[in-house]
């Protein structure tokens, strides 16, 4: 073979290639075209289905569901979801025609478990609560609560009742091990499973041996309170004495002492204001005026005037 040949060779192979390549990618262009432009079978719920449901046949239904739409963890096949012999159960709850996700249920033949739901580096801690302090059976499990805590703290003479906040925005794992009744109305329940980190978790546990725990609703995605007050049992009332209010709290720590002072002050003023005022008594009248104090005085009968030289001979 002379030059030419193998020149023309080799430009033959690589427009071979170029080829190929080509339409290659054309073949795959349109296929993932087709494929996003269709449809897959999904495993949705066909009832709501709670924390601790067992996910079961008559629980689960296949849709067709958007390719370009699928969300990562979706069941396709019956066998996948529920295989023999080994259940499922909801961790999280999963509303009618939601598809089932592997976040959402347990592993294969375990049970509900609250550790799967928590977070890198959070624990799950749980303190009691009742009608009152679980705000009448309507926290939920995924509420967002501040933890409040009323303790007894000694003080130098006596015993004061004080409540602080605890923790703020802190998630509610579970309530119990239901969130509802079976008619759907709000359970009173007696402990609620809190989303912590490992310090507030120690902050719990202590909080439950010194004194009562309250839960108190918040509004989702409102922001922490950076300054938070002591309550005291001086405090139970609409203002302080006389309308006065509390005094900004330019620092925290010194807030005691400012409402403490503020207190004070208001006190003393007012039983200062209901004391009687003494009256001081009159002042005896003279019986006669100094000489340099007489005036004259002019007294008309009919035409006539006389003057008298002080006011006492005029008369």
């Amino acid at each position: 073979m002379n030059r030419q040949a193998i020149i023309a060779l080799g430009v033959a192979v690589i427009l071979g290639l170029l080829a190929v390549f080509f339409a290659n990618s054309f073949l795959t262009g349109k296929e993932r075209q087709a494929y996003a432009g269709g449809t897959t079978k999904v495993a949705v719920a066909t009832l709501p289905m709670t924390f601790g449901v067992d996910v079961t046949p008559d629980k689960v239904r296949f849709v067709d569901y958007p390719n370009s739409s699928l969300p990562p963890g979706v069941f396709t096949t019956a066998a996948a979801l529920m295989p023999a012999g080994k259940k499922r159960v909801a961790l999280m709850p999963i509303a009618v025609n939601e598809p089932i996700l592997a976040s959402k249920i347990s592993a294969e033949g375990q049970g509900a478990s609250i550790a799967a739901l928590l977070p890198d580096g959070m624990r799950a801690a749980s303190v009691r609560i009742n009608d009152v302090s679980g705000v009448a059976g309507f926290v939920q499990p995924n509420d967002s609560v501040d933890v409040l805590i009323t303790r007894t703290v000694e003080g130098a003479a006596t015993a004061a009742q004080v409540t602080d906040v605890l923790l703020q925005n802190v998630r509610v794992i579970a309530i119990d091990q239901q969130s509802k009744n079976a008619d759907g109305t709000p359970k009173v329940a007696k402990t609620a499973t809190l989303e912590v980190n490992p310090i507030d978790a120690q902050k719990l546990a202590l909080a439950q041996q010194v004194g009562d725990l309250g839960l108190v609703l918040r509004k989702p995605g409102e922001q922490n309170n950076p300054v938070v007050e002591t309550v005291s049992m001086s405090d139970l009332r609409y203002n302080m004495y006389g309308g006065a209010r509390y005094p900004a709290p330019a620092v925290v720590g010194n807030l005691g002492s400012a409402i403490g002072g503020a207190m004070n002050r208001s006190a003393a003023q007012i039983a200062n204001a209901s004391r009687p005022v003494p009256r001081r008594p009159a002042a005896r009248a003279k019986t006669s005026a100094p000489a340099s104090s007489a005036r004259p005085i002019e007294i008309f009968r009919g035409t006539k005037s006389d003057q008298s030289k002080d006011g006492a001979n005029g008369r």
